[in-house]
């Protein structure tokens, strides 16, 4: 049925608060009163399956993937939506980060993907995630099974190089995995198309709302395929997911998988109340000294900076991600926490979508969030894919009541106690302990740097030539400037030329000054002397050969014509 043909749908009354659920770490509740009530689907879904095996359109290539993965049995939410999603129903997943929702629509994805081919610039699948470190997991766990069945996948997102995204596009890939706002870029500039996507995937579809991308995911979504199948994905369902899910899922299967339930076998949560921001501050560092990885999250990248600075000071091997970061020094601070390189990683929310750490226990709230679907998507870096773990978050007291809100909220109550730094219960609840006070320096993540450029004769540049930047090494230009021994601005630095040097005149613009048998510099050129190469105005100038003390240089110089001077005194400018 298209879209058009849809029949009207009423807006059902919201239904009465259900009995309490039992959490795993207290009591959870019935969806907050903001959330909407899911529609009730008129085609009844296909049963769940016990294993992956029972799923008949699943391709063998995947199969034998999932197994060399060590996936030997369907999470619950994999278990329910697969049948459906296989079958080209539309969905509708609700469930908390790291209960295998990438595979519950990732293969369904590939799968109803595999044996065709894309053109350039047309994918065939599409991914919507609200942040790079989101689209970038998602792209790893999937590209073992992509590669199973020859499909090719592709990552377009902001802070790297759209023409390289372009090149990809190009290329073809059948998957796409994407943020929207860079996709909107690449549609625009006419490097991608949508209109042969059928299968398409709103994953947190709930965080790209509270980010503002709701206007751009309903223009991409009315360029798809107008037939084609459509999940989507949400830790939370308020009412801009409804707005989706009315205009854009014909009839989904609903499948609702509780933040407590599923794969989490153990999720703790605990709120621990300091006296004041001194004892905060002296109880974080102990946190963040334990041994163990440790994600800390705070409000602002000020925050995060100073906080990393405090730690590697008190001998915690600490870093900080944030926003303020390119997409690059975000990747590689990434790396160094989860090859261990760095045990304490200090971020803003940026980090609370997209981050999959193996091992992650422990998660910090130093600032409590102010949205508890916040505070659900920070909480979802830990307990993951079946494991265990916990989230504690400090509160002031000014903060109590509004903490208390918070958690009536995500429908959460948690274990509460009262803690200073040096406490038995801070150390039970977290690990905390003493740092060592000896001073740490994390290396900063740099990019690799690519091989020294070399001459045309094939000789490499000694010191005080070209660098990466386009400017000079050691002795010389560097990022526009001089280093040491050079010039600086309009001046000279130590260890400059102090004989030979220029007149107060200067030169002429576009010309050259040479006086006492030294060149000058012309408009942003090279000084020039005895035959040495030289810039005049941007070009190259060349040196000639000096005839009884006196020498030429040649420059071209916007326009200009040729500059001779003799080093006698004499001075002379552009024709």
């Amino acid at each position: 049925m298209t879209r058009s043909a849809r029949p009207a749908r009423r807006r059902p009354a919201e239904r009465p608060a259900k009995r309490a659920l039992k959490g795993a770490a207290g009591v959870r509740r019935a969806a907050p009163p903001q959330e909407f009530t899911v529609p009730e689907p008129r085609v009844p879904a296909l049963p769940a399956v016990r294993a992956f095996e029972e799923l008949e359109d699943l391709p063998e290539a995947l199969l034998k993937t999932l197994a060399a993965q060590g996936v030997t049995a369907p999470f619950p939410i994999q278990a329910a939506t697969l049948p459906n999603s296989l079958a080209g129903r539309d969905l509708l997943g609700r469930g908390r980060t790291g209960s295998g929702k990438t595979l519950a629509f990732g293969l369904a994805l590939l799968a109803r993907t595999a044996g065709r081919r894309a053109e350039p610039g047309a994918p065939l699948g599409l991914v919507l995630v609200p942040t790079r470190e989101l689209a970038q997991q998602v792209t790893d766990a999937l590209a073992p099974y992509a590669t199973a069945v020859n499909l090719r996948l592709a990552t377009v997102v902001g802070g790297l190089s759209i023409t390289k995204q372009a090149t990809a596009l190009r290329r073809g890939a059948e998957v796409l995995v994407a943020t929207p706002g860079r996709l909107k870029d690449l549609i625009e500039r006419g490097d991608c198309r949508l209109g042969e996507v059928a299968v398409t995937v709103l994953d947190e579809a709930d965080q790209m709302a509270d980010m503002g991308f709701l206007p751009q995911v309903t223009a991409l979504l009315k360029q798809v395929e107008p037939g084609g199948q459509r999940m989507l994905f949400s830790a939370t369902l308020d009412r801009n997911i409804d707005l989706l899910v009315r205009g854009f899922l014909n009839d989904p299967v609903v499948h609702s998988v509780d933040p407590s339930a599923g794969a989490v076998t153990t999720m703790e949560h605990h709120v621990l109340y300091v006296a004041d921001e001194t004892d905060k501050k002296a109880v974080t560092v102990r946190i963040a000294a334990r041994d163990g990885r440790v994600i800390l999250f705070l409000d602002t990248k000020r925050s995060v900076d100073r906080l990393v600075k405090r730690l590697l000071a008190s001998g915690v091997r600490a870093a900080g991600l944030h926003g303020g970061r390119t997409q690059p020094q975000r990747n590689r601070t990434l790396d160094q926490f989860k090859n261990g390189r760095v045990s304490a990683l200090v971020a803003t929310n940026v980090a609370a979508r997209g981050i999959h750490v193996d091992d992650l226990d422990l998660v910090v709230n130093v600032d409590p969030p102010t949205d508890h679907k916040d505070y659900l998507h920070r909480g979802g870096r830990t307990a993951r894919a079946g494991e265990s773990g916990s989230v504690v978050t400090l509160v002031l007291p000014d903060q109590k009541r509004e903490m208390t809100r918070l958690m009536s909220d995500a429908g959460i109550s948690p274990r509460t106690a009262a803690v200073r730094s040096g406490d038995d219960e801070l150390a039970r609840v977290t690990g905390a302990r003493e740092p060592s006070g000896v001073a740490v320096v994390i290396e900063e993540p740099r990019a690799p740097q690519p091989p020294a450029a070399t001459s045309r004769r094939g000789r490499r540049r000694p010191q005080g030539g070209r660098g990466d930047s386009g400017g000079r090494t050691e002795a010389g230009r560097k990022d526009g400037g001089r280093a040491e021994g050079g010039r600086t601005a309009g001046g000279r630095a130590d260890g400059g030329r102090k004989t030979s040097g220029r007149t107060d005149a200067g030169p002429a613009k576009g010309g050259r000054t040479v006086k006492d048998g030294a060149a000058g510099r012309g408009k942003g050129g090279r000084a020039v002397q005895d035959g040495a190469a030289g810039r005049a105005d941007g070009g190259r100038a060349k040196g000639g050969r000096t005839r009884d003390g006196a020498g030429h240089a040649r420059g071209r110089a916007a326009g200009t014509g040729t500059a001779q001077g003799a080093t006698r005194g004499r001075r002379t400018t552009a024709r």
